[in-house]
């Protein structure tokens, strides 16, 4: 296997409408797999779900395009043990490149540009607006569903067009993304068990502030992980882009009322430097002591473990804060393949997701637990090996367990669509958020230009017959 690597980087949910299950809710004709003998898979992975004769004779390489993985021993396990034994018992040469978040985009787009390039291709959150570009993965999901049970609800609303009734992409897994909070300072005032809502965060966090001048981290620029933090806190105060039937619905009161709380956070307990961050300045703000709370996925804590930093026995977790409505948190990044429709290995692509699939116990230990899976069953024993972690303090990771009841989509509470992945991707709630945070645009003002973004965007998409 050849491994190359360039721009290296870095309660509510329950009650959604069930979607359209892969089973029954894409309404096309499932097709069977050739298969062959001798083909043997994985572990697991071994059964009918092989290479056809002329992929095996035509398709001996599988390019997979990934980011580099915030943890870095889940990239060094995929890179050098799960796909080179893969490639080995698949007679194939697996080449895996990774590139930083902020070249994923890019990347994906001269790929389609020159139609050509990897046969699978990851990111880290719904990409809908390539969906004509993409095969229809439903047969993937049918079947690691026949294995494996059905994939959790976010998957779903993740990567399936309830227009167009095709599956844009496959999820494997999503990430959770609890509040990371240094308990030393917290429990100076009282709360060693760190927030359980938005109100503290800012009530205790001005008060930390104060006393230490240590901040409030959360992001307000341009960049991922804001883009995740003023969603989750927008679905806590009850607003959101869409509806559930696709209707842009962001002028609202309860945009407004999470606008009014950004913009006291900001005031109250934050700096300027969150309105220049990119998507590692939280990580690293914490790790070096200098803000008392961020949103984050667990690569944070990883991070500090895995480097023997004093602070890390100092970092707790808590689930989704409750906001004025209700008690919610995005995932962190949702891990989205799809397979193009130049892919040069096609068959060999579908294979290694049902595959992957099949070992992904071996992927969530792989990620240190950052990785969840998007099929329950494949990690029965998720709650006992989040809880005996042996890191310090004891257990902070069962705070993970019950993530489903929590996490989220992009597109809450509908499903991702190619309009909400524009918006998510050109920053227009990041924009927001930050000009009526920092007063260049009074509220109001900063909400109607939002919607007005918005609407356009869906009127696109509409007349492109994807929304």
């Amino acid at each position: 296997m050849t491994v190359q690597q360039e721009n290296a980087s870095p309660s509510a949910t329950t009650a959604q409408a069930a979607p359209a299950s892969p089973r029954n809710g894409a309404g096309v004709r499932r097709r069977k797999f050739i298969t062959t003998a001798g083909a043997v898979g994985l572990a697991a992975g071994a059964g009918p779900f092989v290479f056809s004769r002329s992929a095996r004779a035509a398709g001996r390489t599988l390019k997979i395009l990934q980011w580099s993985h915030f943890v870095p021993a889940y990239d060094k396990w995929f890179d050098n043990t799960y796909t080179k034994e893969w490639g080995e018992k698949n007679g194939t040469e697996v080449i895996v490149d990774h590139v930083g978040i902020a070249a994923l985009n890019s990347r994906a787009a001269a790929e389609v540009s020159a139609q050509k390039g990897h046969d699978l291709f990851m990111f880290l959150w719904p990409a809908p607006t390539y969906e004509t570009q993409v095969i229809d993965h439903k047969e993937i999901y049918d079947e690691c569903t026949k294995k494996h049970g059905k994939p959790i609800d976010l998957a779903v609303r993740s990567t399936y067009n309830p227009k167009t009734r095709k599956y844009f992409g496959f999820s494997d897994s999503f990430v959770p993304d609890p509040v990371n909070y240094r308990i030393d300072l917290w429990s100076e005032q009282g709360v060693p068990k760190g927030p359980t809502s938005w109100d503290e965060v800012l009530t205790v966090g001005k008060k930390i502030k104060q006393k230490s001048g240590i901040p409030v981290g959360i992001g307000l620029s341009e960049e991922l992980d804001t883009a995740m933090a003023m969603r989750t806190i927008l679905f806590a105060f009850g607003g959101s882009v869409q509806d559930e039937q696709g209707k842009v619905v962001l002028d609202s009161r309860q945009t407004r009322e999470a606008l009014k709380f950004v913009k006291a956070l900001y005031g109250d307990t934050m700096t300027p430097e969150v309105l220049a961050w990119d998507p590692s300045s939280n990580n690293r703000a914490l790790l070096a002591g200098k803000v008392s709370v961020v949103l984050n996925a667990i690569s944070t804590t990883r991070a500090a473990e895995d480097e023997h930093l004093a602070i890390a026995d100092q970092l707790g977790l808590t689930p989704a804060l409750k906001g004025a409505v209700r008690a919610i948190g995005l995932e962190h990044v949702m891990d989205c393949y799809v397979i193009w429709k130049f892919a040069e290995n096609i068959d060999g692509a579908k294979k290694f997701l049902v595959d992957y699939i099949d070992n992904f116990e071996q992927g969530f230990k792989g990620s240190e637990y950052y990785n969840f899976p998007c099929f329950t069953s494949t990690v029965p024993d998720l709650k006992k090996l989040l809880a005996d972690d042996p890191h310090k303090p004891s257990a902070k990771y069962t705070v993970l367990a019950d993530a489903l009841s929590w996490a989220t989509n992009v597109g809450y509470p509908g499903y991702a669509n190619a309009a909400i992945d524009e918006i998510f991707n050109t920053w227009v709630l990041n924009t927001m958020f930050a000009k009526a945070a920092t007063g260049s645009l009074p509220i109001d003002a900063a909400v109607r230009q939002a919607d007005a973004k918005c609407k356009a965007i869906f009127s696109k998409w509409h007349a492109r017959g994807l929304v």
